[in-house]
């Protein structure tokens, strides 16, 4: 009989540790190899000369477990991301790669980790590459183009009063094509250098945003041209979403485990006399939460079917004697429906027998219990009432 075994990868930049147990959790071996192919590989081999391998639990599969991960997927072996250990557990069983490991797969094994890692071997991993590169471009863009609007305002007067009020279209042009005179103040010499760099790296920047944004936009309609299709979508948000369910979006098993996963799922946050209440998620993919924003934003404002049905959301709800084929009706036009005005009639009489003496109250008939009846005559009657149990003396 084959036996079942669950590995366990603690995942480092130079070296992978990885752990096996068998199907009761005892440890058969703990073993260190290279994170190349040849580890992996040996890895792997390691792993079957214990048994058929059930799942492998790998930690940092994003970062330093990506190439392990991929290596196990392309060989068909079932892999489960697994996080690192809570405090609790580190304070009982102290730290080590070993102990990881182990951690590993017994989380694995006891099917506490069910998360499948992304492949990251199609053109989802394509887009993201692109768009790492595209937000770094951008960024310092945006950190070069603020130094130099800095450095014309604290420059010598000859320089600021020369592009100080120089359009943003033509700015990066003229600094770019200053010429620089040694002869001059150093100040001044060195201040136009610096410029003309920045101006320069503005412009590189521009060139490679673009070229990045064509690539992005083709990648984006050739994966997902029904998404893009969508009023409010846009290459931006789209590559978003698409990087957030990876190149193998049959991970995700319902639409609850994609709103799960970017966060926008309600949690439960009642106990006791609260018991039903429900909180925001905080927690999930926050760039793909953050691109569900901006589409719904650009939905409520240009799309009919979403503006129907925020506008059908956001109808106040009023008393079952409203007829629900009428419009949300106003205070004076609540007031004068016939039916809420006979509710606010027997409300007001109500009130108004609470206003009379005592004396009054008593001939109230209410629908009360047997025993409080019979209190309520003998009160009327200015007798003692009469108790079927015993009096104390």
């Amino acid at each position: 009989m084959v036996r079942m075994i669950v590995g366990g990868v603690d995942t480092h930049a130079d070296s992978h540790v990885a752990a096996v147990i068998d199907a009761n959790g005892g440890i058969l071996g703990v073993e260190s190899f290279p994170t190349d192919e040849s580890g992996f590989e040996a890895l792997v081999g390691w792993l079957t000369s214990y048994g058929e391998i059930q799942v492998v639990g790998v930690e940092g599969t994003g970062s330093w477990g990506v190439g392990l991960a991929r290596f196990l997927h392309d060989h068909e072996i079932p892999v489960v991301e697994v996080d690192r250990q809570n405090r609790q557990n580190r304070r009982r069983v102290g730290k080590s790669d070993s102990t990881d490991a182990i951690s590993a797969a017994r989380a694995a094994l006891s099917g506490s980790v069910s998360v499948i890692p992304k492949t990251r071997n199609g053109p989802v991993e394509q887009i993201r590459i692109l768009m790492v590169a595209r937000r770094s471009a951008r960024s310092q863009r945006i950190e070069t183009l603020n130094q130099l609007r800095h450095l014309i305002f604290t420059s010598p007067e000859e320089i600021r009063s020369r592009f100080k009020d120089r359009p943003k279209t033509g700015l990066l042009t003229d600094v770019a094509k200053l010429r620089p005179r040694k002869g001059s103040d150093p100040v001044t010499y060195t201040t136009m250098v610096t410029m003309r760099g920045l101006a320069r790296r503005i412009q590189h920047l521009n060139s490679e945003i673009k070229a990045l944004d064509g690539m992005l936009t083709e990648l984006v309609i050739d994966t997902a041209p029904s998404l893009v299709d969508l009023y409010g979508v846009g290459t931006d948000t789209a590559a978003t979403l698409l990087m957030a369910a990876g190149d193998n979006p049959d991970r995700l098993h319902s639409e609850r485990s994609w709103a799960h996963l970017c966060g926008v799922c309600p949690i439960p946050a009642g106990s006791g006399k609260t018991d039903g209440r429900h909180r925001l998620n905080r927690g999930g993919d926050r760039q793909a939460n953050a691109a569900l924003y901006r589409i719904i934003l650009t939905r409520m404002s240009g799309d009919p079917t979403t503006k129907t049905y925020v506008a059908r959301r956001r109808e106040p709800r009023f008393d079952a004697c409203i007829d629900p084929r009428l419009p949300p009706p106003g205070v004076d036009r609540l007031l004068a429906d016939p039916q809420v005005g006979s509710h606010l009639r027997h409300l007001a009489a109500t009130l108004n027998h609470l206003n009379h003496p005592a004396s009054e109250l008593r001939r109230i008939s209410l629908p009360c219990h047997r025993s409080s009846s019979l209190t309520m005559t003998a009160e009327s009657n200015n007798q003692p009432p009469r108790n079927p149990g015993k009096t104390r003396s």
